[in-house]
């Protein structure tokens, strides 16, 4: 599998945050990377505000 726009990274989170985003990833259809693409990109917006 080619990741020409992305990268691997290894992360370990809280198991009910995981739970809860895999359960929206399944209702949504929408891939759990994509997800966390979305909440990544809201943090570093709230925090250049800093």
């Amino acid at each position: 599998m080619s990741l020409k726009n992305r990268i691997r990274i290894g992360s370990a989170i809280d198991k009910k945050l995981y739970e809860e985003i895999k359960m929206l990833s399944e209702k949504t259809r929408i891939p759990m990377s994509k997800l966390l693409d979305e909440a990544i990109e809201d943090l570093i917006k709230k925090y250049k505000k800093l």
